[in-house]
């Protein structure tokens, strides 16, 4: 059988018994997507753009499924229906890590057809960077944490703007506390524009109040590793909400080889590089994973305060280093080693182990 499919390129009369197995690269878009088959030669086989519409995309890879030997697609934000689709029809899909396949060659290619080449050749290469492709039956929760977490922060936004709007009009220095006990009409009494705007601000906090109890009450339906998930409630700083979070974002710790990679993957390292003693640029400090660099952080702000050893400790961290996001940063890493072992091993938490004390 001859090699070519639609727009593919001229393979020179080869066949694909010339060819013993076949590697994908699909660069994904919002309507298409690009997909090239080469050889473990990096000879291309086929090319071809498809809509995205799954049923097209199997009907076109038809004639090579019997060659194909995997498939990397980029992750890219509307992936799932894709990974998903070709999986349920049984290939071996990868998910390409798209910051992490720059580190290889330096820059990504500029147009379609080269960034599925170059997908591919890092596939048959055996270096193409990996994403962890989440479970479909625990997605929907992780996603819904992840909705939450964003609500949270443009609730934070919004008070601050709600904050800095009445100290930029009356000159008072006022906490959310302050402001949400307080008659915004008196407060802003003479500025018609301003009370205006605050109370906007006010409506829109209390939407978003209603959002994130709404999400939250979803979430707690749901328990995954009901053991593993008792065993983090324990440490101090984490509850149900970040619990979950903590065990829906980092999936089988088994992924992670020790504590310090679990450590950077939730971006609780330093990313600055020094050599004798002077700083030699910074890392990404953009890899990994974000919504678990906020939950260890959000954890470790509430240890220091509540936990008598944890607040011991994170006092003297910041009396040496001077700075309190660096004392946090710190106590939040040991957070994530400490839990790493918790869900690795199935120990208990020890406070006194994590802070010496």
């Amino acid at each position: 059988m001859a090699a070519k499919g639609r727009g593919a390129p001229d393979t020179g009369g080869k066949t694909m018994g010339d060819a013993a197995v076949l590697y994908g690269g699909l660069d994904l878009h919002g309507d298409n997507v690009f997909c090239t088959l080469m050889d473990a030669a990096r000879n291309v086989r086929f090319e071809q753009r498809f809509p995205n519409d799954l049923f097209t995309i199997t009907e076109g890879l038809k004639p090579f499924r019997k060659w194909i030997k995997a498939l990397a697609v980029e992750s890219t934000y509307n992936w799932y229906w894709l990974v998903d689709g070709l999986r349920k029809v049984k290939y071996d899909v990868r998910l390409a890590n798209p910051a992490r396949m720059q580190e290889n060659i330096g820059l990504k290619a500029a147009n379609d057809k080269t960034d599925a080449r170059f997908i591919a050749r890092q596939l048959v290469s055996g270096i193409l960077p990996e994403g962890y492709i989440y479970p479909e039956e625990t997605r929907g929760v992780r996603d819904m944490l992840r909705r939450r977490v964003r609500l949270v922060q443009e609730r934070t936004s919004e008070w601050l703007r709600l904050i800095s709007l009445i100290a930029r009009h009356t000159g008072q220095d006022m906490n959310s506390a302050e402001v949400e006990g307080c008659d915004l009409e008196e407060v802003l009494k003479g500025q018609p524009h301003a009370l205006v705007m605050a109370q906007a601000s006010e409506r829109h906090i209390v939407f978003l109040d209603a959002e994130i109890k709404a999400l939250e009450k979803e979430v707690l339906r749901e328990l995954p590793d009901k053991e593993t998930y008792k065993r983090l409630m324990t440490v101090p700083g984490i509850g149900p909400v970040l619990a979950r979070t903590i065990l829906l974002e980092t999936g089988p710790v088994s992924r992670f080889k020790e504590a310090g990679n679990y450590a950077s993957y939730c971006r609780a390292v330093s990313t600055i590089h020094t050599s004798n003693g002077k700083k030699k640029g910074r890392g990404n400090g953009k890899c990994g994973n974000r919504y678990l660099a906020w939950a260890y952080v959000e954890a470790a702000n509430y240890a220091a305060r509540h936990s008598p050893e944890m607040h011991a400790w994170f006092q003297r961290k910041q009396a040496r280093s001077g700075k309190r996001v660096i004392a946090v940063k710190a106590l939040a890493n040991k957070l994530a080693k400490a839990c790493y072992f918790m869900m690795r091993d199935g120990t208990d938490f020890d406070v006194k182990r994590l802070t010496g004390i």
